[in-house]
Order: structure tokens, then sequence, then C-alpha cells
């Protein structure tokens, strides 16, 4: 399996060294503008697999090496910076997409690729890739609101004193400020969570709930202002997917992909099954209605997003 990184600052380098240790890839291509930072991520990442596995890497500048890359993941473009929401990258982020894209599709096989977005703000980039790449949408995966969700876990688990592994609850909707909780399909185990609450006598009334989402969607900005960007979580979201691509897992994850043609055409993040083919099924979650109309209103601002650019 190759796969091919695009862009090597701090989250794509950190996407480099989660995906190598997948031990799933035999061969990486990492591509930056900068060729002497390709060069010195390729070399350090080189030293570390005389640690874990050892694959082929190769640093380039030119996009030919990506040739035969089965995963294109792209994580070039500005960061967020203290004080920056996600929607502030637009317009910067949009040049370098419109950039790479139709460069990366000249060198690879367009029958079988499948194109991995990181660069925000997500749900519109993955729009803007698919328009460009002219890829089936299931095959332009943007990682969504993999991270929210795992966030989302996070805080449920220390809360409810129960393992990640047991909880099913997902952030839907935009990679961003409009992103919702989906309280109502939120089981853990088998047990839906307000059972679950009633059974284990934990609380978890509607200002706790309303913390959480806070917490939720201040993690990146608390992370940024402390150390300046993000990376450890998004490269282990990156991986996560990967793997589950590779493996033909058929997993749910909350990837972010286009539905929809035309003027109809959306991507935000919805549960959905993936494996080797990419995207295969999209699910509807059960939703009450104050959840329908803020997963409504956060496809808004994606589709508003999208039309500035």
């Amino acid at each position: 399996m190759k796969v091919s990184i695009i862009g090597l600052g701090s989250v794509g380098s950190a996407v480099a060294t989660a995906v190598k240790n997948t031990g799933l890839v035999h061969e990486m291509v990492l591509f930056d503008r900068d060729g002497m930072r390709a060069r010195a991520a390729a070399e350090d990442l080189g030293h570390a697999s005389a640690f874990s596995y050892d694959i082929k890497i190769t640093a380039v500048n030119n996009y030919r090496p990506i040739r035969g890359s089965d995963i294109v993941v792209i994580a070039a473009g500005a960061n967020q910076r203290p004080g920056e929401t996600r929607t502030d990258l637009l317009h910067k982020n949009a040049a370098v997409i419109s950039d790479i894209v139709p460069r990366v599709m000249a060198n690879v096989d367009s029958r079988r690729v499948k194109l991995i977005i990181v660069t925000n703000p997500l749900d519109v980039m993955v729009m803007l890739a698919q328009d460009l790449s002219k890829l089936p949408a299931s095959r332009v995966i943007g990682t969504g609101t993999m991270l929210d969700s795992a966030r989302l876990r996070a805080i449920l688990s220390r809360q409810l004193s129960v393992s990640t592994q047991s909880i099913n609850a997902y952030v839907l909707g935009e990679h961003g400020d409009s992103s919702m909780i989906n309280w109502s399909s939120a089981c853990i185990g088998a047990v839906p969570l307000n059972d679950f609450c009633k059974q284990t006598k934990i609380s978890l009334p509607a200002t706790t709930r309303r913390t959480i989402e806070h917490r939720v969607h201040n993690a990146a900005y608390e992370i940024i202002q402390g150390r300046g960007a993000t990376w450890d979580g998004i490269a282990a979201a990156v991986a996560d997917l990967v793997r589950c691509i590779i493996n033909d897992e058929c997993r749910i994850l909350t990837v972010s992909t286009v539905d929809g043609i035309g003027t109809r055409a959306l991507a935000m993040s919805l549960p959905r099954i993936v494996g080797m083919d990419g995207v295969v099924a999209t699910l509807s979650p059960k939703m009450d209605s104050a959840e329908a109309a803020s997963l409504r209103r956060s496809g808004k601002i994606i589709r508003k997003n999208y039309d500035l650019i």
C-alpha cells in the first residue's frame, strides 16, 4: 500500500508519523514545496523506523513520485493561529487546494485513488477537491468530525467513568463552530445514554451537556492558544481512517464527503460506513427536532462558505 502526504507542516509531519506507525503502509511519499523540509522529515522518520516498521520513505518537491499511490492525504495549507476560526482560512486554503488537486490527479490512477482531505475549513475543501478531481464523492473523504467525536467521547468517558471504547456518541455537521452533538443517538454499549445515566445514577442534566458542547467546540482553540497548533489528534484521526480503508473494516466514522448533485451537493459529517472503496454508505441517525434544525443550520453555513469561493 502506497500513501502520499502533501504538505509537511506540523500537521502533515504528525500525519506521516501516525500513518507509518499503523504498520500497514509499505511505501510513503512525503511532498512539500520546500524540498529541504521534505528531506528532513523523511530522514527523521526513516531513523525512527529502526524502532518500529521499516518502510520505503521518499522525500520530494515535485508530484511525479506520487504515481501509484493508493491514498493521497492533503494536509497542506495555512493553519489556524490564535484568535482565528477555521473559516478565516477560507480563501487562502481554497487557493492551495485549487493548486494541489489538479497536480495530484495528473499523477495518480483516478480509477482507484482515494483522497483524504485535512485542510480547513474542512467541509468546503472536500467539496472543492471533489469538484476539481472529478472523482466519485465516495473517494474524496474529509476527516470531518472524527476528531470532534473523539473529543466528545473522551469528555464523556471521564464524566461517566467508562471507557471511550464503550461510548457511541457523535458530533455531526460542520467540522467547525456550527457542529452539533447528536445526543438522541448516544449509547453506552448497547444502552441509550439516558438509560445508562439512570441505571448508574449519574446525573447528566442540560447544563452539563451544554458545558460538554462548549468544551468540544472550543477544544481546538484552547490547544492552539497553548501550543500554537493542533496536530496529534488530527494525525491519529487520519491514521485511523487510513487503517479503516486499507483493512476494508467497514467501520462507522463521522467523515465528511459530498452528498447530492449540483446545487444540492453538500459535504458535512454524518455517520458513514468506510471501507476499501471509501465511503460505502451514509446513515441517518435518530435526532430530535432541535438537533435536526441544528444540522440543517450547519449545512447552510457550509454551503454559504462554499459559495464564497
